[in-house]
């Protein structure tokens, strides 16, 4: 590179006068010394020569600096100004001319000025003068002289170059030093080029400037660089992106001028691509602190063609995780202001400010986020992004948090990404704390329990994070908020969140106690589970206030204070709250490990037990709350170890059994046999013989009962507390009481319970027999909880003669409880009762008793049938002279109490006027002759059969702990009769019953919302459904056992002999009670379905789902004798024996072996069996997904996959065989009460046929329309393949194949939804595949339309206007994709939007009709319906529009035909000459026609009024 020199400094002459003017100042030459020797003299005559040369160079600059100079004085311009710069004249314009004339004329005169100029600022000063800004007429300043010459046209280029080649003379100044910018040569040169009016040869400059710009130091690099804009000009702009590129290559540090200049360049569209290229490059490799600057730049330049390449690269590229920096201990002594160099801080706020500037973006990151749905592709910029969008409000909110909730419940947004984002980052999370409260909101009151999960966790983690008190107040009054919203799940989810802030810090919690006790405003609205969080809050509260002597005594006496209250209130309601309240406080107290205490303060102990006494003191003759004591105290005892001193209170209160409820036997007789309420007693299920020395007296107790207050309702809940108190202290043995299992009751004579017996009973007996039933069926059921504990493993004391002994006696006692309750549901259905409550697990949060009692009246009116029909005339002919009688009556106003009354509710008023009377309101009714369907025929007592009168009360019942399922892997009794285990099956069929209730409740957590927040079922209230299926692992194995059992006695399908229970009946001490049924067919049908159904539940748990252990002995169990080579065969890898894929294997072929056998006994049994392998595909699922998570290793997931498609094809096939199975029946009713089987069956088939699409298309369009409409034709009369798809079953058909073609079409919209966003990978092969199933998906919908042409059914019409607006509705979401692909498949699209054009027109037809004949079953559907089909209309115009491929579109209105396409007329008086009037003005539809002329029009439409 060559640079003009710089002239040597060499002293001249002095000056004279006129060289001063000039400005010139001349440096003498160097004195040299003379040599006197000869032998140089040559030299120094080479030397005089040099001499004479310099001083010639210095003469010519001189001379070319005066003519400068006085060409310049010529045009007006004084360049020596004493103090200042050059003096120009006013007229800058005619000043510009005179010199572009003299330069344009004379060439060698340009050559000479520009010398002369060179040498003229050579000197510093000179150059500075010139440069910065000259004064006019010598007073105002104006442009700078090299400004006012750059804009003479000869002389600009030259000049510029000149400029340029002085800036290196400068390199090394420090500019910093610089007082002002007309110290600071460097930037005057460039104020030089900023803005001129115009450039001679822009290019010539760009490269001379870019050249300069490649040595230049940093500092003037980035001025530079930042100028470059108001420098060069526009037609220069590829060469300044491709030299910055290289710049922002070789030094990352001048990426901000960098982006300050592409952002002020004027670029078309291809160099800003090429811009955005190089800035997205950036984000890896530039400095933390300029990542602001690259952020905004980009998000700032994003248009709808590069908005999602913009937002895919920064998640992809940017590494946004926090990491609290050195300062942040400064930051937070701010008061929450952020430090100065809060990087990421910056990059939020760049992100938030572009976010609101450009709406684009916002739209792009929602639709971006949603096209992921796996846990590894989101990262921590996710949730800031998502954040950043909600906190700018507007109409996005919504969508953001409906975005997260999705996420969440898809397991996409773990928690620990929430983690990423706050811990430890409280500066940064500060300016958003509002916004991340409000989510927290949002997401603890949605349904899903997983979403209120995550949001307990988020409530938590903020708590922890922020410790000021400001933000804390705010947490909890969010979460008071939330108690008090009256929502059920919502309430829960927030006392759980305050329970674990509780338990993690009470102490801190303590100061903000006024905040939390605003829970206590809602206490009335809590059901037992809520009440037992409130409490556990305050008592962590407690407990460490006691701790502390100084600190928190308020809170302690408050608390105490009002739970005392509580406790001697009358009303249950508060009593309830009180028991609870005070058994919460004994925990914290009463705790073994927490008896720390100041001494100057009382004992825990003491006031445990002071709170005990007064609590029991309370309910003593209150059954209800006494035994909600007792429950809640049993629970406390297995959950808590207590201090001595209270364990011997309830020892001794307890000690009270004996003399409250047994009598002693005399050689195991009863000493004296009294009657009772008129009824003779005996000893009932005496399993000890003559050895047995006690009683329980049931028979006299309820006699008392029924006069006056008796103690034999809370006679369960006393025993299990014993129970629990004497394996408690007797290291687990229940040796001390084992007499009470054997011991008899006393119970009515069996003589009572046959016809004539029956029949001489009055109302009251029947009252007393029904309720000794009652008793004693809970009496047993606490005997089965007490002593299954002894023989499900969780005692090692037990001897094994002893636990022989008790599995015995046990199995036993279940056949008496079996019989008991047969019995009693026999007796119920004569005599209806209203029986007590012997528990309160389960009841409605809010108005819980005004509800229970009207399930209660509603219970009695299903049970018994209230009058005859000439009775009810009577009673109306009573009611009509009622109101005749009142002539006022009409015009009175209706008041909320009539309201209630007449829709069947029980108003405050009859429930006190009901009182507390044990009488039910069917006795009443009995008491004042009203019917109460009593019948003269005896009684038949059905062992094992539905109970349904008594499951109506079930929820009264004592309930069934999980060790009492362990009966059901004991050996059955030796005494038998025989080998047959068939006496065994109604004692298994009870606890199956009852276990699948149990896993009802744990497989649908969901459920227990749906009703406001019920409790959990009784039993298991206080288990984790881990612990669950810890307890039911050993049963697996008699699970099968009892399965082979039922299904040998369905193939057998005889009855077998009555002996067999008869024989078991008796060795269990059950009277003879005649007409006693056993059906050992029905009850093994029973068994089978019962088995299969908690199979599939106990298979699909989300904790079995975990514990690989429990998994394999699950399917081990249902293991067959050798699993067949052709499903092994059809798996890839082959399944290896004793992998869980094996095992996979197993089971299914053991179950579909079952399906095939059973097929010709039952379609029924058959269907269950299909249902299960549906679970087991499910399963397989399910566990898929956990390992595709990263919680398997890679060979465990290639083994479930290769199971997966091999099951799905053959429980295609099972299903299929079901579907084609040919039953007799002998009308349709037959095939009509089977409705739900065949459609869970049909949805089987078709989700797992190899091709839905194809079998859609093949039932809907090929054997659907062969199905008869007559009702009268029987299934005999179809033609096709399917025996069950007859006109009884058509409509179930036909919603199916509805509801499974929308479903098909939703995976269509998804996949074009991905394959839009890799636009540029896409196959051509894929896209023509899309559209044949996209036509597939239409013939569907329009065959299934067209049917209701032949189809009258108004349920037919109805589905086909709600699934045909649906599906159009679903329908749009593809058309991007059409437009985009049109030009390479026109005709297939044309096509495909013609053949769904036959659908809407049916549709409008059926919309047509229905509202002319006022059908609201299908109108309700229609505006809907209407609005998709408008949208469609308009879709197809935009479509054709602007793909403008000379398609003829028409937009007009239809004629207004009928389903047979006969024109009707929709005028009332119609010109029949006129055509026009037929039109329905209500219908507009669209013809496309790709053969009609373009003259035509693209958008051609008619509108008529």
């Amino acid at each position: 590179m060559v640079f003009l020199h710089q002239i040597s400094s060499r002293k001249r002459p002095p000056t004279t006068a006129g060289d001063a003017a000039l400005g010139v100042a001349y440096v003498a030459p160097p004195k040299t010394s003379s040599s006197s020797a000869n032998k140089i003299i040559n030299a120094v005559t080479a030397k005089r020569r040099s001499k004479a040369s310099g001083k010639e160079r210095e003469n010519e600059d001189f001379i070319l600096i005066e003519k400068m100079i006085s060409l310049l004085a010529d045009t007006g311009v004084t360049l020596h100004n004493p103090g200042g710069p050059p003096c120009l004249p006013t007229d800058l314009h005619k000043l510009r001319r005179l010199l572009d004339q003299r330069f344009s004329s004379d060439s060698s005169l340009l050559t000479d000025f520009l010398s002369g100029f060179n040498s003229y600022t050579c000197n510093p000063e000179n150059l500075r003068r010139v440069l910065i800004s000259a004064s006019r007429d010598g007073s105002s300043r104006s442009e700078s002289l090299v400004r006012v010459l750059l804009l003479v046209a000869p002389l600009q280029l030259k000049l510029q170059q000149m400029l340029l080649e002085k800036l290196p003379e400068y390199f090394d100044v420090d500019i910093s030093c610089a007082a002002s910018l007309e110290d600071d040569v460097p930037r005057l040169v460039l104020n030089q080029f900023r803005w001129l009016d115009f450039l001679v040869d822009s290019e010539a400059f760009t490269d001379k400037l870019l050249e300069v710009l490649s040595i230049c130091p940093l500092q003037l690099k980035k001025e530079i660089i930042g100028s470059l804009p108001e420098i060069v000009g526009d037609q220069n702009n590829k060469k300044l992106v491709a030299a910055l590129e290289q710049m922002l290559q070789e030094d990352s540090a001048v990426v901000v001028p960098v982006l300050d200049s592409f952002s002020n360049l004027h670029l078309d569209d291809q160099l800003q691509e090429q811009v955005i290229t190089i800035s997205l490059s950036c984000i890896r490799s530039i400095d933390a602190e300029h990542m602001p600057y690259l952020l905004r730049f980009l998000m700032l330049s994003a248009t709808p063609g590069n908005v999602r390449r913009i937002i895919s690269q920064i998640r992809e590229q940017l590494k946004f995780v926090g990491v609290p920096d050195s300062r942040s201990a400064l930051g937070k002594k701010l008061k929450g202001k952020a430090p100065v160099d809060n990087t990421e801080g910056l990059i939020l706020e760049a992100l938030r400010s572009s976010l609101r500037f450009k709406n684009l973006l916002c739209q792009e990151i929602l639709k971006e986020l949603k096209c992921f749905d796996k846990a590894k592709d989101h990262k921590v910029i996710d949730v800031w992004l998502l954040m950043l969008i909600y906190t700018g409000g507007g109409s996005l909110q919504k969508s953001v948090v409906k975005i997260i909730k999705t996420k969440i419940i898809e397991g996409c947004f773990k928690e620990a990404l929430f983690d990423q984002c706050i811990d430890g980052h409280m500066d940064l999370v500060q300016d958003y704390f509002p916004s991340f409260l409000s989510w927290c909101e949002y997401l603890l009151a949605c349904k899903e329990q997983i979403v209120r999960e995550y949001g307990i966790h988020m409530y938590t983690s903020l708590f922890e994070e922020f410790t000021d008190n400001y933000s804390r107040q705010e947490i909890l009054g969010a979460l008071v908020t939330h108690v008090g919203s009256g929502i059920g799940y919502e309430v829960s989810s927030a006392l759980d969140t305050m329970v674990l802030l509780a338990a993690k810090y009470a102490e801190e919690l303590i100061p903000l106690s006024s905040y939390i006790n605003g829970i206590l405003d809602y206490l009335e609205g809590f059901n037992i589970e809520k009440l037992h969080k409130v409490y556990e809050v305050f008592s962590y509260l407690v407990l460490s206030a006691r701790s502390s002597a100084d600190s928190g005594s308020s809170i302690v006496n408050e608390l105490l204070m009002i739970i005392r209250k509580q406790v001697s209130n009358p009303d249950l309601k508060y009593k309830k709250m009180g028991l609870i309240g005070t058994l919460k406080i004994v925990s914290c107290l009463g705790n073994a490990d927490n008896s720390n205490c100041p001494s100057s303060q009382k004992t825990n102990f003491e006031d445990a037990l002071e709170l005990l006494k007064a609590s029991m003191d309370s309910c003593k003759s209150l059954p209800l709350p006494l035994i909600l004591f007792y429950d809640e105290l049993i629970a406390l005892l297995e959950s808590t170890p207590l201090q001595p001193e209270v364990m011997e209170w309830i020892g001794k209160h307890v000690g009270a059994f004996e003399s409250m409820f047994l009598s002693d036997l005399e050689g195991g007789q009863l000493p004296v046999k009294d009657s009772y309420c008129g009824l003779e007693g005996e000893l009932w299920m005496n399993l000890d013989g003559d050895l047995s020395p006690i009683c329980l007296n049931i028979l006299p107790l309820v006699s008392s009962s029924i006069q006056s207050a008796s103690c034999i309702q809370i006679l369960p809940a006393n025993f299990l507390l014993l129970s629990v108190v004497e394996r408690l202290t007797n290291q687990g043995s229940l040796g001390g009481i084992d007499a009470l299992l054997g011991c008899p009751f006393v119970l009515p004579s069996p003589k009572y319970f046959g016809g004539p017996g029956w029949q001489s009973l009055t109302g009251k007996q029947k009252q007393a027999v029904c309720l000794s039933l009652y008793y004693a069926t809970s009496w047993i059921r606490e005997l089965l909880n007490a002593f299954s504990s002894q023989v499900a493993g969780r005692v090692n004391s037990t001897s094994q003669t002893t636990r022989e002994e008790i599995i015995a006696k046990l199995l036993k006692r279940l056949r008496n409880l079996v019989f008991l309750e047969s019995l009693l549901n026999t007796s119920l259905k004569s005599y209806p009762v209203n029986l007590p409550e012997l528990h309160l697990s389960v009841e409605h949060p809010e108005s819980s008793f005004l509800n229970k009692r009207n399930h209660q009246q509603n219970m009695e009116k299903k049970v018994c049938e209230r009058d005859s029909s000439n009775d009810k005339k009577k009673q109306k002919k009573k009611m009509k002279a009622t109101e005749n009688s009142d002539p006022n009556g009409k015009l009175r106003q209706p008041t909320i109490l009539d309201v209630l009354r007449k829709s069947g509710a029980v108003t405050t008023q009859q429930v006190q006027s009901e009182g507390s009377s044990s009488l039910s309101h069917t006795e009443k009714a009995s008491q004042r002759g009203e019917c109460t369907n009593e019948t003269n025929e005896p009684a038949v007592v059905e062992i094992s059969a539905v109970a349904k009168v008594l499951n109506v009360q079930r929820f009264k019942f004592r309930p069934l702990l999980v060790d009492c399922l362990s009966i059901l892997s004991f050996a059955k009794s030796q005494d038998s009769c025989c080998a047959d285990p068939a006496a065994e099956l109604p004692l298994h069929l009870y606890l199956l019953h009852d276990l699948h209730y149990k896993l009802d409740y744990l497989t649908t957590p969901s459920k227990q919302f749906q009703l406001g927040g019920l409790r959990a079922p009784a039993g298991l209230s206080r288990i984790t459904g881990s612990e669950f299926v810890s307890k039911i692992r050993a049963l697996f194995p008699s699970l099968r056992k009892h399965f082979d059992a039922a299904l040998s006695i369905l193939k057998k399908g005889a009855e077998t002999c009555q002996e067999h229970w008869s024989t078991q009946s008796t060795s269990a001490g059950n009277p003879d009670i005649p007409d006693l049924e056993v059906s050992n067919s029905s009850v093994a049908g029973s068994v089978f379905r019962e088995i299969l159904c908690c199979f599939s539940k106990i298979l699909n748990l989300p904790d079995i789902q975990t514990e690989k252990a429990v998994l394999s002995d699950l399917l081990g169990a249902f293991q067959p004798v050798e699993v067949p080579d052709c499903l092994l065969s059809s798996i890839q890898p082959i399944p290896s024996p004793g992998n869980i894929d094996y095992l996979y294997c197993g089971a299914y072929s053991f179950l579909e072996d079952v399906l095939d056998s059973d097929l010709s006994c039952s379609f029924s049994i058959a269907s269950e069996v299909l249902v299960t392998l549906e679970s087991i595909v499910t399963s397989v699922q399910t566990l898929l997904g956990k390992l595709l998570e990263g919680k398997g290793k890679q060979t465990h997931v290639q083994f479930v996959q290769g199971v997966l498609p091999a099951f799905s094809k053959r429980l295609g096939g099972s299903a299929q065989k079901l579907l084609m199975h040919q039953q007799e029946y002998d009308n349709l009713d037959g095939w009509r009460n089977k409705g739900e089987i065949i459609q869970k069956i049909l949805q089987i088939y078709l989700k797992n046929s190899e091709s839905t699409s194809e079998t859609l298309d093949e039932i809907a369009c090929s054997i659907l329309p062969q199905v008869p409409s007559n009702k009268a034709k029987t299934t005999q009369d179809n033609v096709h393949s399917f025996p069950t798809l007859c006109p009884a079953t058509f409509v179930i058909w036909y919603r199916v194949l509805h509801e499974e073609n929308l479903a098909v079409l939703h995976k269509l919209v998804k996949e074009v939804v991905l394959l839009e966003k890799h636009r540029a990978d896409v196959q051509l092969e894929t896209v023509k595949g899309l559209l044949m199933r996209l036509h597939q998906s239409v013939n569907v919908v329009v065959s299934l339309v067209n049917v209701c042409r032949t189809h009258d059914k108004v349920t037919v019409h109805a589905m086909a206007v709600k699934y045909g607006g649906k599906f159009v509705d679903s329908f749009l979401k593809v058309f991007d994709f059409l437009q985009t692909h049109f030009q390479a498949h026109n005709d297939t699209i044309i096509q495909l939007v013609k053949e769904l054009q036959k659908a809407t027109r049916t549709i409008q037809t059926l919309c047509s009709e229905a509202k002319g004949l006022k059908q609201t079953t299908i109108t309700t559907k229609i505006p809907a319906t209407k609005r998709s089909l408008e949208r469609f209309l308009f879709q197809v115009k935009a479509l054709l529009h602007n793909t403008s491929n000379g398609c003829s579109f028409w937009m007009g209105n239809l004629k207004h035909k009928d389903l047979s396409g006969q024109v009707v007329s929709s005028q009332l008086f119609a010109d029949e000459d006129d055509d026009n009037d037929e039109d329905e003005p209500e219908h507009m539809e669209a013809d496309v026609d790709n053969q009609a002329s373009n003259s035509e029009g693209d958008g051609e439409a008619e509108s008529s009024a």
